[in-house]
């Protein structure tokens, strides 16, 4: 039978090294919580940097060199095997630098490679720095969009947070808000939870899983005096997802759709823009969130954080959302190969 631990390992990204990404990293590894409960992993990453910011944070961790994922262990409490970088990365904690854009693409791209070839069963991506990146030529709005491109994917790939409490999806992303109300439509809502409930199916093995779609206008518009976007382009859809064989429902309005009543109802909320979903599963879940990619042919999954610059080198961040991105990656990870080899592999 399939389990975390014999699958292979799991790939840590950098992230921008003058943020907390490494701290994080270093503090779950040497984490009691963390020894010996996840699926063996390594991060790809300076191993210098590492030993020199585990000293500054007096962390008992020893970073490992290795030549290849085959030769990654779970972290015993004093070990951290690391996949070295082309160049070294010198970084000042809370002050990004353009000079290390190329080590920060490099970290994701090989995690990227590495996976698609099979020799790691996930990605897990530290915070970037998006700006810093566009600084240097980066050319993509973010990690999601890159590692479609990395990928081959021509569809936009779905962007879902998931946390104990509340797996949110948002139809539109990274947006202004009058340019993600101008763009959505009935079509982007369909893919969106077709590749949602795919994903729930392959990644989390929910055989039928459960979305509510929100509605975009106070009390889902109400029968078109708050707005007709619910009658014209969502409603719409709900037929079309239905048509397809998938459970859903909705439109429900937005300011009910997050009620503790509300959310055993369904296995995920299909959002039409960003806040309408992150707010509501940061204010329940934001230590442990996870922001997971859907419709990649890989799993990534991804702290729901950014790069926390302000405490970066502080020795004050949290490595929970961490944690529990590496947790649900290599649950989704066991489930993608029980459906792809069946339940004994």
């Amino acid at each position: 039978m399939t389990t975390e631990k014999n699958l292979p390992p799991i790939a840590i990204t950098m992230g921008d090294p003058s943020g907390i990404g490494g701290e994080i990293l270093l503090k779950a590894a040497a984490s009691g919580e963390y020894a010996g409960t996840l699926p063996n992993l390594f991060a790809i990453d300076d191993p210098n940097r590492l030993q020199s910011l585990a000293r500054d944070l007096e962390l008992d961790l020893v970073i490992q060199p290795i030549d290849n994922p085959a030769m990654a262990r779970s972290p015993s409490g004093r070990h951290l095997p690391v996949l070295p970088l082309t160049d070294p990365v010198v970084a000042t904690p809370g002050e990004p630098t353009g000079d290390n854009a190329s080590a920060v693409i490099e970290s994701i791209e090989l995690a990227t490679r590495l996976c698609s070839r099979g020799e790691v069963s996930a990605v897990v991506t530290n915070p970037i720095h998006k700006g810093v990146l566009f600084e240097a030529g980066f050319r993509y709005p973010g990690h999601t969009e890159f590692l479609a491109h990395l990928t081959g994917i021509d569809t936009p790939p779905v962007m879902m947070v998931a946390g104990p409490s509340l797996r949110v999806v948002p139809v539109t992303i990274h947006q202004g808000l009058a340019e993600a109300l101008n763009t959505l439509s009935t079509e982007k809502i369909v893919e969106t939870g077709r590749i949602a409930a795919e994903g729930l199916i392959k990644g989390f093995g929910l055989s039928t899983p459960r979305l509510a779609i929100a509605g975009l206008n106070p009390h889902a518009g109400e029968g078109g005096a708050m707005g007709r976007e619910e009658i014209d382009i969502i409603s719409p859809a709900i037929e079309q997802l239905a048509a397809l064989g998938l459970s859903v429902s909705g439109p429900v309005p937005p300011d009910a759709l997050f009620t503790p009543g509300s959310r055993p109802t369904y296995d995920a909320a299909i959002c039409m823009y960003h806040d309408q979903a992150l707010i509501p599963v940061k204010s329940l879940d934001f230590d442990q969130g996870v922001n997971v990619t859907l419709g990649l042919p890989i799993v990534r999954t991804s702290p729901d954080h950014g790069t926390a610059f302000d405490i970066a080198g502080k020795g004050i961040a949290d490595p929970s959302s961490l944690i529990a991105a590496i947790r649900m990656a290599g649950h989704m990870a066991t489930h993608w190969r029980k459906a792809a080899f069946g339940a004994n592999t």
